[in-house]
């Protein structure tokens, strides 16, 4: 098998980014520790050195936090519909942080974040929204183990939304990256209601005082 095939972008694409390669699953391919950010920088795709606390830098490591979270939700998950979609999120989660990887300017080294991937969320929203009883109050985050795993998921992904917003009004990003995020949030919510629902796990309903 390619190994390129199970990556968003081509492996062979790190002969060319060397040590300048910023996300953190190229570490497969390269010693796990180069001292090269020991002095609180760190490099963009093509190699421009930024601080690690730059906006850029701390937008795409909260959709790394992200990636994480939903890995978490993976390794308590049974049911395999539900895996086979998050798997397919990661993916496009590791597309949105080499994007946000390049600095503007430079080419994108990666497939990108399009209108279908985010009418697939619409659609599979759609889906699970049509299987699941009305919300009629606001519910509080929990059920099972994975499912209250998806709606801190869910927060993450809110908090990872706010640093984009915020890099987009300095920085311009592309309408499609603002979109898939805006509605991945949503897609996070209406999969934590469905695996509850389907692991028999009750909603609690908030109880205003």
């Amino acid at each position: 098998m390619n190994p390129c095939q199970s990556l968003p972008f081509c492996a062979n694409d790190l002969k060319s980014l060397g040590r300048n390669c910023p996300l953190h699953f190229f570490e497969l391919f390269m010693k796990i520790y180069t001292k090269g950010g020991d002095t609180g920088q760190t490099s963009l795709f093509g190699g421009q050195r930024v601080s690690k606390d730059d906006l850029r830098i701390r937008t795409y490591g909260g959709f790394d936090e992200l990636n994480a979270c939903i890995g978490l939700v993976l390794s308590v998950q049974s049911q395999a519909d539900v895996a086979k979609r998050l798997l397919r999120v990661q993916g496009e989660l590791f597309q949105l942080g080499a994007e946000l990887a390049t600095p503007i300017g430079k080419k994108v080294s990666t497939q990108l974040i399009v209108q279908k991937n985010i009418q697939t969320l619409e659609q599979e929203i759609d889906e699970m929204e049509a299987k699941l009883s009305p919300l009629k109050t606001f519910i509080l985050p929990g059920g099972s183990q994975a499912g209250a795993a998806l709606h801190l998921a869910r927060t993450v992904c809110r908090r990872a939304e706010r640093d984009l917003v915020t890099l987009h009004t300095s920085q311009p990003v592309r309408a499609e990256v603002l979109q898939y995020i805006n509605r991945l949030s949503d897609y996070l919510f209406v999969i934590a209601r469905f695996t509850n629902q389907q692991s028999r796990a009750v909603e609690q309903p908030w109880i205003a005082p």
